[in-house]
Order: C-alpha cells, then sequence, then structure tokens
C-alpha cells in the first residue's frame, strides 16, 4: 500500500488504517462472535469461497491462551477486535521510517526484497501520471515551474537544481569513516537493536550499554557471553511476558519459562523454528550444537533485529509509545500555548508594556519632564526582558522534555541523494545511511559537523530542511561529538597504559578498554 503511493502522508495512513480494520488473515488475535456470546479467538485459515468470498476458520482461545477447539465464521462475526491494530500515530512513524523518499513514497529496497514488494514504479507513474510537475522536470531539465520557483526563491527539488554565478559558495563535505566491525550492510540492524534497547531498556529490564559494547559482542567467538545472553533473554521474556505466539509456541513444547544462562540457547532454537526462515536454517542446527559464536555476525543481527520487532508489537511496548505521544502532544500544547502568550506579552510590550505603567511615565513626566519617563520605560523593558528571559527558559524546558519523550530515533532528514542522517542521544556519532540502505558511515568531529552543514544547498527542499534539523540540533550534536572524542581519546590512552603493563607482566585481556564488553552485568535484571 505503501510503494509508489503519491497520497500525501495524512492521506495514506487514513487509508491503511481503514483497511487494517476490516481486514483480517491468519495469525490475527480477535474478537468473534457465536451463539450470541463473544470470546477471544485467532484467525487460523482464510478460506475463499466462489465470487472471492470469505470465510473464516478460527481457533478459540481459552484461559491459557491455548486453542481450545475450532469454527469457521464470515467476516461479520469478526467485527469486534481484541486490541487496535496500530494507532494512527504508529502508522504515520512506521511509513517515516520503511520509506526512503516520498512523492511517490518508495519503500527501502532492504524491506522490498524481504516481503517480495516489486521495486519496479508502476507504468502511469513512469509516464507522469499522479506525479508533481516538479517531479517530472528530473527528466524534462529545468521547466517552467522550476524557473519560477527559483525566481521566488522557493526551494525546489534538490536534483533540479543548476549552478548559477550568484550561488554562495558551499565547503566541501568530508568523507564518512566506515571502519564498523559488522559487515557495512549489517549497520543498520545493529543500530535498530541497540536503539530499542537503549529506549525500552526498562521495559526489558536490561541496563544500558554502549553501540561499540554490542557491536564487539556481536563479533565475538564466544556462545555465552552475558551481554548476549541478557540481551536475549530480556526479549524471549518480553515476549512470554506478552503471552502472544512465541509464548503459544513454548507451551506446545512445554518448555519451563525460565531463560538462563544455560537454557537461553534453547529458547533461541525455538523462536527460529517459530519463524520457520529459510535464511536462519544453517544457523538454528549450529545454535542448537552450542556454538551461537559461530553464527555469522550478520545473521546474528538479523535474529535480533526479528527478535526486536517482535518485541515491538507487544502491548507493553505499545502501550509505552501510547503514553509517549499522549506526553508529547501535551508538551506540544504546552509549547504552542507559551508562544501564544509571548506574543500577547509582546504585543502589551509594543504598546507600552501596561496601561499602569504607561499612567505612571504620564504622570512622570507631567510633573518631571522625561527624565523620570525614561526611567519607567527602562523598568518596564527590564521587566519585558526578565519575562521574555522565563519564556525561553520555559521552551528549552519543554525541549528537553519533548526528547526525553521521544518515541524512538527518527532521521534528521534527507541530503540532495537521498542519504539519510541520524542521531542517537546515547551514541556520540552522526550516521549516514546510503539511499538503498545498503551502506553506512559516520561524522565523529565537531569539525566534520561544520563542513556538512557549509555544504548544504538550501534551494533544495530536502537540504534546506535538513540543515534546518541540524542548526536545531547543533549544540547537542556537536557537544556529543566532542565528549565521544575526548572518550576516545583517553581509551587509547589507557590501551596504550595496558599494553606497556602487558609487556612486564601477563596482564588479563578483559582489563583492555577494548574488552570492557566482556565485563557487563545487567543491574536492572529482575530477581
Amino acid at each position: 500500500m505503501i510503494q509508489y503511493s503519491t497520497l500525501s502522508l495524512t492521506d495514506l495512513v487514513n487509508k491503511i488504517y481503514s483497511i487494517l480494520q476490516e481486514d483480517f488473515f491468519e495469525g490475527l488475535e480477535l474478537n468473534g462472535r457465536e451463539d450470541g456470546s463473544v470470546s477471544a479467538c485467532k484467525i487460523l485459515k482464510v478460506i475463499i469461497g466462489s465470487g472471492n468470498t470469505k470465510m473464516y476458520e478460527v481457533g478459540w482461545i481459552g484461559q491459557d491462551n491455548a486453542v481450545t477447539n475450532t469454527s469457521v465464521l464470515q467476516a461479520d462475526d469478526l467485527v469486534i477486535r481484541k486490541k487496535a491494530r496500530a494507532s494512527r500515530s504508529m502508522l504515520k512513524i512506521y511509513i517515516r521510517e520503511s520509506t526512503s523518499q516520498n512523492s511517490p513514497w518508495i519503500i527501502h529496497a532492504n524491506l522490498a526484497k524481504k516481503y517480495g514488494i516489486p521495486t519496479e514504479p508502476p507504468k502511469d507513474l513512469l509516464n507522469g501520471q499522479g506525479l508533481p510537475k516538479l517531479r517530472r522536470g528530473l527528466e524534462n531539465g529545468t521547466t517552467d515551474d522550476v524557473r519560477k520557483k527559483l525566481k521566488k526563491g522557493e526551494p525546489i527539488d534538490d536534483l533540479l537544481l543548476r549552478p548559477t554565478a550568484d550561488d554562495p559558495s558551499l565547503s566541501k563535505r568530508r568523507p564518512l569513516s566506515t571502519d564498523f566491525r559488522v559487515p557495512v550492510d549489517s549497520v543498520g540492524d545493529l543500530l535498530m537493536v541497540w536503539d530499542f534497547c537503549m529506549t525500552y531498556g526498562r521495559i526489558l529490564c536490561l541496563s544500558p550499554f554502549s553501540l561499540s559494547d554490542l557491536e564487539n559482542a556481536i563479533c565475538h567467538k564466544e556462545s555465552n557471553l552475558v551481554l548476549l545472553v541478557e540481551l536475549h533473554a530480556a526479549l524471549f521474556h518480553l515476549l512470554i511476558k506478552d503471552g502472544g505466539g512465541y509464548f503459544m509456541f513454548l507451551q506446545n513444547k512445554r518448555r519451563k519459562l525460565k531463560v538462563t544462562l544455560v537454557t537461553w540457547a534453547e529458547y533461541l532454537c525455538d523462536f527460529l523454528e517459530m519463524t520457520s526462515k529459510e535464511e536462519f536454517s544453517s544457523s538454528l542446527s549450529t545454535v542448537r550444537r552450542g556454538h551461537y559464536g559461530l553464527v555469522h555476525t550478520a545473521v546474528k543481527l538479523k535474529i535480533l533485529r526479528e527478535l526486536v520487532d517482535e518485541a515491538i508489537t507487544t502491548s507493553a511496548v505499545r502501550q509505552n509509545i501510547d503514553e509517549k505521544i499522549d506526553q508529547q502532544q501535551a508538551i506540544a500544547a504546552s509549547k504552542r500555548e507559551l508562544a501564544r502568550n509571548k506574543k500577547e506579552e509582546h504585543k502589551l510590550a509594543m504598546e507600552g508594556v501596561t496601561e499602569k505603567e504607561m499612567s505612571q511615565t504620564d504622570a512622570a513626566e507631567n510633573v518631571n519632564g522625561n527624565v523620570n519617563g525614561q526611567v519607567v520605560e527602562k523598568e518596564g523593558k527590564e521587566k519585558k526582558n526578565i519575562y521574555a528571559n522565563k519564556m525561553g527558559e520555559g521552551k528549552r524546558h519543554l525541549g528537553t522534555e519533548m526528547e526525553k519523550q521521544s518515541v524512538q530515533s527518527n532521521s534528521l532528514g534527507k541530503d540532495r541523494y537521498y542519504n539519510r542522517y541520524w542521531f542517537f542521544r546515547h551514541e556520540g556519532r552522526l550516521f549516514v545511511e546510503s539511499a538503498d540502505s545498503k551502506e553506512w558511515g559516520y561524522y565523529s568531529t565537531k569539525e566534520e559537523l561544520d563542513a556538512l552543514i557549509g555544504s548544504l544547498n538550501v534551494k533544495g527542499i530536502r537540504e534546506r530542511a535538513l540543515k534546518r534539523q541540524l542548526d536545531k540540533f547543533y549544540n547537542t550534536i556537536s557537544n556529543a561529538l566532542e565528549k565521544r572524542t575526548k572518550d576516545v581519546t583517553q581509551k587509547m590512552l589507557l590501551q596504550e597504559a595496558a599494553l606497556r603493563r602487558s609487556s612486564r607482566v601477563q596482564a588479563q585481556p578483559r582489563d583492555n578498554p577494548s574488552m570492557l564488553f566482556l565485563k557487563y552485568v545487567n543491574k536492572w535484571k529482575e530477581n
């Protein structure tokens, strides 16, 4: 429904939302009506009859979430949902994160491949139907519309820009660092898994760890690293508590619902069996033999990504997301109210601060001339400045609260070539994702950030929006980059000291700062 749609974001969300409310598919849990009573059930099979009519074989779910018996129902008997499939807010987030561009919407190449979605644009789209004239200009060169927009100083599609004599000089963008330990096309999975753990650590009962620690652990060949065991166990516990498909799968296998350092690999095998994905089949036998560490790094990350995709659908995470969205909306309303108050106060100040102070000014001028009047006016301006400072502090506070209630890390925007830029609050690097999501790199210094900002052409729609976001969060990003630079320098000094010490005594490998991931302890683990 998303691929190559030319609808606006709001219209696309509404379309998908209405279809999801009406569409039923295998595996969907909802409520069904039979013999006048309503009970929880699960669709086991969609039966297509003559004229494409549909009937649904459902399994009735008992108190222990096990299927007790089955029935065949019509769609009219399945109109009462057990729980909402997805909110409109969640759909907006999903669409933004799943696409590399809009007008038309194009989903990431890896998602298209994963779900077998065609990547060839429809013929009517190639012929220009449904595309804005501005987009068609990509092939036709600079059109009259483009020239008009340039003349008015309006942003246009970045790829339509042609250099002119009056263009400001743009700085040269620095080359990206690409020294990842994981395969470059797996960096997106690494970031997604790590960011989910940082955002929902409290729900997972999983204390924080650095991105570097996760990357080092994933690349390590040891099979029972505490960090990875705790990470998998936390995700398994969340899925078990939710009582969904994974829980039912374990129930059918009569598993004890207690994941430990000894048994965690068995639960991983159960999950891989449940997903039934061919790409995991060879890894399943490796894990079963007790050699998880020998699984290819990219596959380890794909498995974790699959687990996180399941975790996102749990009621605990969805409830947390909905709460944060509500809090964001409340904060946004407070910011709008603050802005209105500021505007009204400014208007009063321009009219003379207040009627009382104006009358005081008039009285002072009548008695002592302009001197006393100027004193009162000065006091009025001081009050105005104090109020403005308080308003500024309030706005900054609301901005900080908005950042704290962030649902997940969103891209800052795209450059002219549709590369996406990502910044994570807990990681001092600015990541860059290629348009096809196959290549990744990062900037790690303030100088590189400044060069990037100076290279953006604000005449283009995408780079104008990207520059606005980078300017907005400039202090936050640059401070994080500088902090990481100091931390990396300190780490290098410690490594050199450890190297010198190891030449004199037999130092333990875990004492090396680069091996800190081996010392991870989950301080938030449930008893």
